[in-house]
């Protein structure tokens, strides 16, 4: 039997009095992170999550049951995302050969559980597949690789997918363009390339614009509200904003910097997400940097229930031995609201209080007139 951990025991203290809720099709269903979410006034709170043939870490089988438990049925989570089997790498792996098992697998969960899907992500300049890279590409012939690779893919989800990653990094930390296989031989084109061809394929999906470090005012944030705005000039659909919101506990940003970010795309009338939320550590785990991390969780999440324009919230995972931080940044993990027993960090706990401080008391008035205080 796994003994509950004492956040385990304060978030029961939280949430007992919401013990339980009815879902259509699926019976009683934890009042979990999602329906506080909604009661917030947010569309969603979501976990991306892989096919078992794509997870990071080996020797977790066992665990598998009770991770989909929590993913599919605990309620805990309305959304997700496919965290790499809609890539390109994936996706069309030879090209003009398209390959949708990966994606497949997480796209039929949701769908049977009655999650949102966001789907991710077109055109990225990473985890492409080897012969986008080692081409040697004429404008005229990356262009027609581009409109080919997202009609192949967007048109295999069309109508499941409520928002794509588009273009998901395509920006430098002082908010001028990578210099991707793209970028070298279309320039920004291919952005309003990539834009306009999944306006095309998809129509009724929400287009997003994806990337990391948006989170507080700055260079790379003046970037991304550039690439919106030119999309809106060229007269191109552009729906959203998508905040990764790759963290660190240690050195976050504030409630106020948070707010200021969401709102000042908000202001530019796309909606803004967090689309890949972690808040990574230095491991071993220790009180002190858990304590910091739940502030962290607390004040973005925080963020995005008091500004009108924000909508959801995903983790990026939710389970530490999936996360893909360790094998990233050395000496770092803990990133993720569940530990490797399935106990909670006490940012499980920095998160409802951030959504349930908005409507407590309020019925389903959501973020509406509400007033929020953060420690």
């Amino acid at each position: 039997m796994l003994l509950l951990s004492a956040t385990s025991l304060l978030l029961a203290a939280v949430s007992a009095p919401l013990a339980s809720a009815s879902a259509p099709g699926n019976g009683p269903v934890k009042k979990g992170l999602d329906f506080h979410a909604k009661q917030a006034g947010l569309k969603y709170f979501g976990a991306a999550t892989d096919s078992p043939g794509q997870r990071e870490r080996a020797g977790y089988e066992a665990a598998y049951s009770q991770y989909d438990a929590i993913m599919w049925k605990s309620g805990e989570f309305g959304q997700t995302t496919p965290t790499n089997g809609q890539k390109w790498l994936f996706s069309e792996p030879q090209q003009g050969v398209f390959n949708y098992t990966e994606g497949e697998i997480i796209a039929s969960k949701a769908q049977k559980a009655g999650l949102y899907l966001r789907c991710h992500a077109l055109v990225w300049h990473s985890q492409l597949a080897p012969w986008v890279e080692s081409t040697t590409w004429t404008p005229a012939t990356l262009r027609a690789a581009i409109i080919a690779h997202i009609e192949g893919v967007a048109k295999h989800w069309k109508g499941r997918c409520y928002a794509w990653d588009v273009v998901n990094e395509a920006l430098n930390e002082d908010g001028t363009y990578r210099d991707s296989v793209f970028y070298k031989v279309l320039g920004e084109e291919y952005i309003k390339l990539a834009f306009k061809t999944a306006a095309r394929v998809d129509p009724h999906a929400k287009l997003y614009y994806n990337d990391y470090n948006l989170e507080s005012p700055g260079a790379k944030a003046d970037g991304a509200k550039g690439i919106v705005k030119m999309l809106r000039k060229a007269g191109i659909k552009v729906d959203g904003v998508g905040l990764q919101a790759h963290l660190i506990a240690e050195s976050h940003p504030t409630l106020d910097e948070h707010i200021a970010a969401i709102k000042g795309f908000a202001s530019l009338g796309v909606e803004v997400a967090l689309t890949e939320l972690d808040i990574r550590l230095q491991t071993p785990a220790t009180a002190a940097n858990l304590a910091l991390q739940k502030t962290a969780y607390k004040n973005v999440v925080g963020a995005c229930v008091q500004v009108k324009g924000c909508v959801g919230v995903t983790i990026w995972d939710f389970y530490d031995p999936f996360s893909w931080v360790p094998y990233v940044f050395s000496g770092q993990g803990a990133a993720l609201l569940w530990n490797e027993d399935f106990s909670t960090h006490p940012a499980y706990v920095g998160v409802v209080e951030a959504l349930t401080n908005k409507t407590r008391g309020r019925g389903k008035r959501g973020r509406r007139g509400a007033s929020l205080i953060l420690n």
